[in-house]
């Protein structure tokens, strides 16, 4: 039995196929958490085991060896939380879903619109005092953030925001946190930073936002209720006094790809000569 048997290369094919597919299901659902940047160190370490013995450095290749088997059981305690999560997603799951593999990339369309919705909305609470902190998931995945609030999964639009954020509503307290160009959560609880450089006249709300962006590589928008400003944090630093054309621009500068970026102002370039 060989590769001149069909059934043998259908059955090889199919194993092989299968296996991906279980694999890739399961990147996707550790990318829901920061867990996803400690299985990223995970693979180093097992790709320099492999390197060390193929260079037969033993003492290195033993040390190495001996990491791994103590993170192997350690792994399972780690990430316990993440593994729950991940069975029970599986569980609720229908079939037709699990078989999507674009889910994310069919939600990038909608960005330019998101920002829209987000400018429109600050500068809105900003004009009425009103506070708000939003929260814009990238890269890391901050499925803890999440699950600390409610869980909504629902279109962005001014609208919502504007009456999440209205004082005495179930959930104007927290930071609302947007993946994937949705409404993913409400009433979330941040870290707060720990600089101690930080001005006194800044609140809960701007040492959230700066305790998020310190953690991972999200956006945080805050809109103080005192002063009715704007402020933008990104990597542990914050951008004050913005105005909707400011904010729009930091938005579309981190949160679309250059290519969309110039397609844009291609496309506005071209209406204002019609």
């Amino acid at each position: 039995m060989g590769f001149d048997d069909p059934l043998y290369v259908i059955r090889a094919f199919l194993d092989i196929g299968i296996v991906t597919w279980v694999i890739y299901k399961l990147i996707i659902l550790v990318r829901e958490t920061r867990a996803w940047q400690l299985i990223k160190g995970l693979i180093l370490i097992i790709v320099a085991t492999e390197m060390s013995g193929f260079l037969e450095l033993k003492t290195i290749n033993y040390l190495l060896r001996s990491v791994l088997s103590v993170l192997a059981i350690g792994a399972i305690v780690l990430f316990q939380p993440e593994l729950r999560r991940a069975l029970e997603k599986i569980g609720r799951s229908r079939f037709k879903d699990l078989l999507n593999f674009d889910e994310a990339s069919s939600l990038r369309v909608q960005t330019t619109a998101v920002i829209e919705e987000i400018v429109k909305t600050c500068t809105t609470l900003s004009s009425r005092y009103i506070g708000a902190l939003i929260v814009i998931e990238r890269e890391v995945k901050i499925g803890e953030i999440i699950n600390s609030g409610i869980e909504l999964d629902a279109q962005v639009t001014s609208e919502l925001l504007i009456n999440i954020f209205t004082p005495d509503t179930p959930l104007h307290d927290g930071a609302v946190v947007i993946r994937n160009n949705k409404v993913k959560a409400a009433a979330c609880l941040l870290p707060l930073t720990d600089n101690p450089s930080l001005s006194k006249e800044l609140g809960m709300r701007h040492r959230s936002a700066l305790g998020i962006t310190e953690v991972s590589d999200s956006i945080a928008i805050v809109v103080s209720e005192e002063s009715g400003k704007i402020s933008f944090a990104l990597n542990g630093g914050l951008t004050r006094n913005l105005t909707a054309d400011t904010l729009r621009k930091a938005l579309n500068k981190n949160l679309l790809p250059e290519r969309d970026v110039n397609t844009k102002k291609i496309l506005l370039w071209r209406g204002k000569t019609k």
